[in-house]
């Protein structure tokens, strides 16, 4: 199995556990002398087991990732850890470019005026830079998700 197609999975089994919690929630209590909808013992064993199966894909893509360079001396997981960090970085960037731009009527020479404390478009350069650079390593990091091997 290509680690692109156990991602996807791991994606499901989540979903899965999510909706057996929701309905085991919904079953948690039930009138006096009434049934639930639902056993939820049937449904504790099948969260184990989704689970069970949850955590082998989830050790399974992380040796995967830790064992594989996406470069010379770049493991995969390296390059998610680096993506994740260009992301926020590059929010916090958009949001101080954001932060920064002041618009504001004075009405009156009484009213504070406000300026922003950054360059505005040193900082929207910079988080365009890092969203380019982001894009750049995921394509890289799903490409290598299609051509390698989950490991066992």
């Amino acid at each position: 199995m290509k680690l692109a197609e156990a991602l996807i999975l791991r994606a499901d089994k989540k979903r899965r556990i999510d909706q057996l919690k929701q309905r085991l929630i919904r079953n948690a209590k039930i009138q006096e002398g009434e049934k639930p909808a639902e056993d939820p013992e049937v449904l504790i064993r099948e969260v184990e087991q989704v689970s069970a199966e949850f955590l082998l894909l989830i050790q399974q893509i992380n040796k995967t990732n830790a064992a594989t360079e996406i470069e010379k001396g770049v493991s995969l997981a390296d390059a998610i850890a680096s993506r994740d960090v260009l992301a926020l970085r590059n929010g916090i960037f958009r949001d101080l470019a954001q932060a920064a731009t002041v618009t504001q009527d004075i009405r009156t020479k009484s009213e504070i005026k406000f300026r922003g404390s950054v360059n505005v478009s040193q900082m929207q350069k910079r988080a365009d830079d890092l969203a380019k650079e982001h894009r750049d390593l995921d394509a890289k990091i799903q490409e290598m998700n299609w051509k390698v091997e989950l490991r066992e």
